[in-house]
C-alpha cells in the first residue's frame, strides 16, 4: 500500500502544480497592479482629484481650460448665491455624486487627450441639469413661462436669453 500511496501523492502534487498559477505570474500580475494603482493615485493627486468631492468652485480651475469661465463666475451676479455645482450637477446626493464622477471622466479623459471644443460645451445632459436648477431656483419668477409649455422638461432654456449670468461677461 505504500507504494501505491506515494504513487497517489506524487500525482495529486502534479495535478496541484499544473493548476497553481506559476510564482513568476503571480509577481507580475501584483507588479503590473501596484504599478497601476500607483499611477493612479499619483495622477488624483497631482490633479487636485479629491477637491472635486468638494463644493469649492476653485476645484472647477484645477484644468486651466475652466479659467474663462471661473473668472466670468467671480464677476457674475450668482456668485454670492450659487457655486457650480449648484448649476450643473443634480441636486439629490446620489445623483449629484454620479454626476460629478461622470463629469470628472470626461473632463479628465478630454483634458489628457486634448479631445475637446474650444469654446468649451456644455453637454446635453449637463445642460438638462442647468435648466433644472435654474427653474428650481428661480421658480416663482418663471412659473408663468414655464407653465405654459405643459411642464418642468419643456419650453426654452433658460440660457438662450440669459447666457452670460451663470458666467458673467464673456470676453
Amino acid at each position: 500500500m505504500g507504494a501505491m500511496e506515494d504513487v497517489a501523492q506524487k500525482r495529486d502534487a502534479g495535478r496541484a502544480r499544473a493548476r497553481a498559477i506559476p510564482r513568476w505570474l503571480a509577481l507580475a500580475a501584483a507588479v503590473l497592479v501596484g504599478l497601476l494603482l500607483g499611477a493612479g493615485v499619483f495622477t488624483l493627486a497631482y490633479a487636485g482629484g479629491l477637491s472635486y468631492l468638494s463644493n469649492d468652485p476653485e476645484a472647477c480651475i484645477n484644468c486651466h481650460i475652466m479659467n474663462e469661465q471661473y473668472d466670468g463666475w467671480v464677476k457674475g451676479p450668482h456668485r454670492s448665491v450659487a457655486t457650480c455645482n449648484d448649476c450643473h450637477v443634480p441636486h439629490p446626493l446620489v445623483s449629484k455624486y454620479l454626476g460629478k464622477a461622470r463629469n470628472g471622466w470626461h473632463h479628465s479623459s478630454a483634458f489628457t487627450l486634448q479631445d475637446f471644443d474650444e469654446p468649451i460645451r456644455i453637454k446635453p445632459g449637463n445642460a438638462a441639469a442647468l435648466r433644472r436648477n435654474c427653474r428650481a431656483c428661480h421658480r416663482d419668477l418663471v412659473a408663468d413661462i414655464t407653465g405654459h409649455y405643459g411642464s418642468d422638461e419643456e419650453g426654452p432654456d433658460c440660457t438662450h436669453c440669459h447666457r452670460d449670468v451663470g458666467h458673467g461677461p464673456t470676453r
